[in-house]
């Protein structure tokens, strides 16, 4: 597609809302947004994901499989063992967003303000 015509993907007409909604969706989850939290630093284990986010090994395996097929997370594997990491830094971006709007929504005063976590640039 010529760079010159291709279409915005935030444009109210953009062909990526209905994926955009799938991803929303796919985040809704207090699960998967703690696991995508852990996650901000680098790779982690099934087991280490699961003591972070205080649910069974089992849990986190079907919530990373969903992240995986959606393409939020990819795998490495070292023997036996399998690691889990962000696939790129957009679901952490997007989940830091949620996280700031919550903190509004909750106090005149959100603590991201306080810290000096710069607002992101406009686009």
């Amino acid at each position: 597609m010529n760079a010159d015509t291709q279409q915005c993907g935030r444009s109210p007409e953009s062909p990526y809302v209905e994926l955009a909604v799938e991803v929303f969706a796919m985040l809704a989850d207090a699960t998967r947004v703690r696991i995508i939290l852990a996650l901000r630093d680098g790779e982690l284990s099934v087991n280490h994901l699961a003591d972070i986010v205080d649910k069974s090994s089992a849990a986190v395996s079907q919530h990373l499989a969903k992240l995986r097929l959606a393409r939020i997370v990819s795998t490495r594997q070292d023997g036996t063992r399998v690691f889990y990491r962000l696939t790129d830094e957009h679901a952490s971006r997007l989940v830091s967003e949620a996280i700031f709007q919550a903190e509004h929504a909750l106090t005149n005063a959100p603590g991201h303000h306080a810290t000096g976590t710069p607002a992101p640039a406009p686009r």
